[in-house]
């Protein structure tokens, strides 16, 4: 089955065409297609490849609607056939903890969720509509970030505030990152040779969004992120864990709305905020040497990465290894460094040469350390084609 995996952000639509084999691993699936639209807007910039041609351009694309019709008309062009659409939804609620079969009243109940997740919903639910015009006669088939975390344990799911108020609301922590985690769990078994359901993992997904996990046995014990995205880590413009007065004493003292201070903390917090400039953890590297404000930013964020670390392995009662994934984890040895240092106590040490030298899957661990240091690229489109033929065809396999 030949599917469409899409992931739209709030200025992009990022695609790939997966040929998937019925009850093999995600890992199994073909790469037929693929390609992104950046920057939405009228200096937009795409880039399409199918069989050893790339196809770049530049200029007007409007919104979603716009990137998804280019991108299905080149699609269209290569003659290769789709036969369903998974798209990437960040916030399931407590409804969908598995993926969902497109139709009218799924759509309304993720666009009932989009208050939560404001960031990432909104554009999921433009994606779903455009494909939806342009493919009527295809199944859609919406995978959903939080589902990985149904698992949570109790403990690890509540918030301490009245019982009441959390059952009225459906408040709980959800967790975000889920399709970054499953392929982080799948590929971290084949490199260390050991089936998923015998290992312990600390997972670190670390981009402009980041999260930690605490995953056993294939299942997500505990996590950053909790209610929507902004818990946990410090990120790109979100801040992360905080005092939840600040939000009212913020308000109060700065005489704006809740919603406007909710607004500050996901859009003008996290490394831009603390460092008054971009958040691209490059540009902070270069500048951290005579700025004090870029230097303190990254002290923020791998001092925040480093306390999870530390409670994760402590919810594990110690780990087999720890996976560093997205485009901070990946692409950054510098902060994977400064994040694994000092982790000697509990058998965790980096080769130095290794970790200097890795940005693609593989061990970065030294010889001997008892606990493995992994990177991982993320693939979260391999998850989705995966997880949407199995809904599509009905097989109850899942994204192991």
């Amino acid at each position: 089955m030949n599917v469409l995996a899409l992931n739209c952000g709030s200025s992009s639509v990022k695609l790939r065409l997966l040929e998937t084999v019925p009850g093999a691993s995600p890992a199994a699936a073909t790469a037929r297609a693929g390609g992104s639209v950046e920057r939405l807007g009228p200096h937009a910039r795409w880039t399409f490849e199918h069989a050893g041609t790339t196809d770049r351009g530049e200029g007007r694309v409007e919104d979603h609607t716009a990137a998804i019709e280019r991108a299905l008309g080149w699609l269209g062009a290569t003659g290769v056939a789709i036969d369903a659409v998974g798209h990437r939804v960040v916030h399931g609620g407590a409804r969908f903890t598995a993926p969902a079969l497109v139709d009218d009243a799924v759509l309304a109940a993720i666009e009932a969720l989009e208050t939560l997740a404001p960031l990432h919903n909104r554009p999921s639910l433009a994606g779903i509509r455009a494909c939806r015009a342009a493919l009527p006669a295809v199944p859609m088939v919406a995978v959903f970030d939080t589902a990985f975390h149904a698992s949570l344990p109790p403990p690890a799911a509540h918030y301490a505030i009245a019982h009441e108020l959390a059952e009225r609301h459906g408040i709980r922590r959800f967790g975000f990152h889920g399709l970054s985690y499953a392929w982080a769990t799948i590929r971290a078994a084949a490199l260390l040779g050991r089936p998923v359901e015998r290992l312990r993992l600390v997972v670190l997904h670390l981009g402009n969004g980041a999260s930690a996990a605490a995953i056993r046995d294939g299942a997500s014990l505990d996590t950053s992120m909790g209610f929507t995205p902004l818990e946990g880590l410090v990120m790109g413009t979100r801040s992360g864990d905080l005092d939840p007065a600040l939000v009212g004493y913020l308000a109060r003292v700065e005489r704006v709305g809740v919603d406007e201070v909710e607004a500050w903390l996901n859009e003008r917090s996290g490394l831009a905020g603390l460092s008054g400039g971009p958040a691209d953890v490059r540009d902070l590297l270069a500048r951290e040497g005579g700025d004090a404000r870029a230097r303190l930013a990254l002290e923020v964020f791998c001092h925040r990465a480093r306390k999870y670390l530390g409670a994760y392995l402590a919810v594990l009662e110690g780990a087999d290894a720890i996976v560093f994934t997205g485009g901070i984890g990946t692409y950054a040895p510098e902060l994977r460094r400064r994040i694994a240092d000092g982790f000697a106590w509990c058998g965790l040490t980096l080769d130095e040469a290794r970790n200097a030298a890795t940005r693609e899957d593989g061990i970065i661990s030294a010889e001997g350390s008892a606990i493995r240091a992994l990177v991982i690229v993320a693939d979260e489109e391999r998850i989705i084609a995966h997880e949407t033929a199995a809904c599509v065809t009905g097989r109850a396999g899942s994204w192991r």
